[in-house]
């Protein structure tokens, strides 16, 4: 009899200590929907450990039928039309709730680094020195270095205080402000337009450091990617959202294909894509915005104009380049000679190894001909590889500083 309730204060005991037990982890993210899904995953794809908590068993996504798709998003209809058995890569899938958990409970239980909480209720939000503590009733504690509000408005009342944001994220694209270059995701539609993009500050609060928030209005796979991107830097290198490097963010979402420029005319699937990304980012080439799409037009000739104030933006040596060059358009010959002079690199060696490239590696259409009026695709590639636009540092609202 004594061993029995010696057994039973043992295990009450053992219990106790499980429930008050603390957690730690890299990235912790609250939310519901197709916000909060896509930023514990992208937190975990880019190496913060992370835990997304449920206060249900499920999620809840939106429809995503009128979206630019790429990244995350593209992946889950990739998800969702192999489960259907659709073979055509660019049909639509219906989002029937059995088929979507089943997708998501596999695609999240695969996920290194990741730990989903579900069945969850909160009790307690507070700072605890730059991270936060999250208590559920359980009495189980996570510690968090950054705080993903994805989705999820939490009132402030009582013991339960946490940040939400109310304000619209999402921004029509407009070349008349340079905020388009701080875009972290784009592609959501809004306002009949998927035109719009998301700028990296819009996720972050002034007075709330290693807290990412979202939108609850305006759920999408696309920015809930963005947000896991910002926590996971945060979290990965152990410094302040604050201090976020931009460039760092954009690039890694773009290697996980999310475009951070809404081109509604080249999918992500395209070989050039990565290219026109990155330089459609800094403005160089700019869309031409038409019944609510942003199109590329990646087959269009180049014009002197178009790109000659930007690149004078962008590099001190390109203005004294453009005083001599007076053609109307920009040549392949002429694009050779402008990335090799403003890039301090040799011409020669860029001439052969733009040559050799053109057909086997750009997949560029036509014979090389250095006479012929260059596409922005070609341009946007030569420029991209040659001549990084990218790299040169911007300030919150997209002016360049040097």
């Amino acid at each position: 009899m004594l061993r029995k309730s010696l057994f039973i204060l043992i295990s009450l005991f053992s219990s106790a200590l499980l429930q008050a037990q603390t957690v730690k982890t890299g990235v912790l993210v609250i939310g519901e929907g197709s916000s909060a899904l896509a930023a514990a995953l992208q937190s975990a794809i880019s190496n913060a450990p992370t835990t997304l908590i449920l206060e249900g068993q499920e999620l809840n996504l939106t429809p995503i039928s009128e979206n630019i798709s790429s990244g995350l998003e593209a992946e889950f209809l990739k998800r969702m039309r192999k489960a259907k058995g659709i073979k055509d890569s660019t049909a639509r899938v219906s989002l029937d709730r059995a088929t979507v958990n089943a997708v998501v409970k596999e695609w999240l239980d695969s996920t290194k680094k990741l730990t989903v909480i579900r069945g969850a209720k909160f009790y307690r939000f507070k700072r605890a020195g730059s991270g936060w503590n999250v208590q559920l009733s359980t009495g189980q504690t996570f510690k968090a270095k950054v705080l993903v509000n994805a989705g999820k408005v939490i009132p402030p009342t009582g013991e339960i205080q946490v940040p939400s944001i109310g304000a619209a994220q999402w921004k029509r694209m407009d070349y008349a402000y340079k905020i388009y270059r701080v875009s972290v995701a784009s592609g959501y539609h809004s306002g009949g337009s998927n035109a719009n993009i998301l700028p990296l500050y819009a996720l972050l609060l002034p007075d709330q450091d290693n807290f990412v928030g979202l939108n609850p209005a305006e759920e999408s796979m696309a920015g809930g990617q963005a947000a896991g991107a910002t926590a996971a830097y945060a979290a990965f290198f152990d410094t302040k959202t604050s201090l976020s490097n931009l460039k760092s963010i954009q690039g890694e979402l773009i290697t996980y294909k999310l475009a951070i420029v809404p081109f509604a005319d080249v999918a992500y699937t395209d070989s050039n894509w990565k290219a026109i990304q990155f330089v459609g980012s800094t403005g160089v080439l700019q869309a031409k915005i038409d019944q609510g799409k942003a199109l590329f037009l990646p087959n269009q000739e180049v014009s002197t104009g178009e790109v000659k104030d930007l690149l004078k933006e962008f590099f001190y040596k390109a203005q004294i380049w453009f005083e001599d060059y007076k053609q109307e358009k920009m040549t392949v010959g002429s694009t050779l000679k402008l990335v090799s002079e403003i890039g301090n690199k040799s011409y020669p060696n860029t001439l052969a190894s733009v040559q050799k490239n053109w057909s086997k590696s750009y997949n560029f259409k036509g014979a090389f001909d250095l006479n012929k009026v260059i596409t922005r695709r070609e341009f946007a590639v030569l420029l991209h590889d040659y001549l990084p636009t990218f790299n040169v540092i911007t300030d919150k609202t997209g002016r360049v500083t040097r």
